[in-house]
């Protein structure tokens, strides 16, 4: 479906739980959140429901986040009933990996496509205070679970903080290098955490990445997905690197994405607070056709772009990264 400035809107984020295993400084508040209560989120029949009626209007691929996705009870399941619908073209999940290892395989037979990981630094003593109370052995057991089962293209979310250092660039330099993965570099947006500051731009990463990995990066092809990410490889290396620029470089022209939070909110932009209320229609017995009407409603109030950049600030965010599903 083509929504006002002619994007195609076919892909929907969906938000399985506001729940985490982890605290990352950049997601949520010292003190965390209140979790939602069970009645509140969706159940699994409901998500199902609004999958099928919004792909008949045009979404042909879901990525499933949280929170973390994988703390809630039934995933794989999920994962098979979406599958089995036979009208998705594309499942992909995003988690913090510490949760992969027994799961890994028994998603990929689910139908699970890929999975991006978040890995912000290989640091024991960093990760720990970036995720509060999160294992950096967990989160690389993850990885390695991930390759495995065959969750291709793995793709490492590296969010730029102060936590990255040149030791960190010189571990991802050799990674790509040994295998065909994905790691992607991220600016640092503020919603609702507490921030970690401090990290370096994207142009300074590409230098440091240069100089670790004695060549230079030169543009390549997309990788499967199709997200927002500009990629660039070394010759000879099996991966790729990525570089997400929602602050310094909008992509908004580009974005054909909707949000679902775990509360049934649709959401048209991330970075603004505009929501859609599904989940009260959808209880109260609304028909395929009105909820269909409200993917529309959805659609159109989709802006043209954000406004945000470091040099205006950055607005009070109502809901904190945990909450609306990144």
């Amino acid at each position: 479906m083509l929504d006002t400035y002619e994007r195609n809107i076919n892909y929907l984020r969906i938000s399985v739980t506001d729940r985490c295993n982890f605290r990352c400084v950049y997601c949520m508040p010292p003190q965390g959140k209140r979790w939602l209560d069970h009645d509140d989120i969706l159940t699994y029949e409901e998500l199902l429901r609004l999958i099928e009626v919004f792909n008949r209007e045009g979404v042909t691929k879901i990525r499933l986040t949280g929170g973390e996705p994988l703390v809630r009870k039934g995933i794989v399941e999920f994962i098979a009933a979406v599958t089995a619908l036979g009208r998705i073209k594309d499942i992909s999940l995003t988690t913090n990996g510490s949760l992969l290892p027994p799961l890994a395989k028994d998603l990929k037979a689910a139908g699970l496509s890929r999975v991006n990981i978040s890995l912000d630094t290989v640091n024991p003593a960093s990760f720990a205070r970036l995720t509060t109370c999160g294992r950096l052995e967990d989160t690389m057991k993850g990885i390695e679970s991930a390759m495995e089962a065959g969750l291709a293209p793995v793709k490492l979310n590296v969010v730029l903080t102060e936590a990255l250092t040149e030791k960190d660039l010189a571990y991802f330099v050799e990674l790509v290098y040994r295998h065909p993965i994905a790691v992607r570099f991220i600016e640092y947006m503020p919603i609702g955490g507490r921030g970690f500051g401090g990290g370096p731009d994207i142009a300074t990463v590409k230098k440091m990445l240069n100089e670790a990995g004695r060549a230079l990066l030169k543009p390549t092809g997309t990788v499967r997905g199709n997200g927002p990410a500009k990629y660039y490889q070394f010759p000879r290396a099996q991966g790729a690197f990525g570089f997400i620029t929602p602050i310094s470089e909008h992509f908004c022209s580009a974005c054909n994405r909707l949000r679902l939070t775990a509360d049934g909110k649709l959401r048209p932009c991330l970075l603004s607070n505009d929501e859609i209320d599904v989940k009260t229609p959808l209880r109260n017995g609304a028909s395929d056709r009105e909820l269909a009407e409200l993917f529309h409603a959805a659609v159109a109030a989709k802006p043209q772009g954000h406004s945000l950049c470091r040099s205006s600030g950055f607005p009070d965010f109502e809901r904190t990264m945990s909450q609306i599903g990144g």
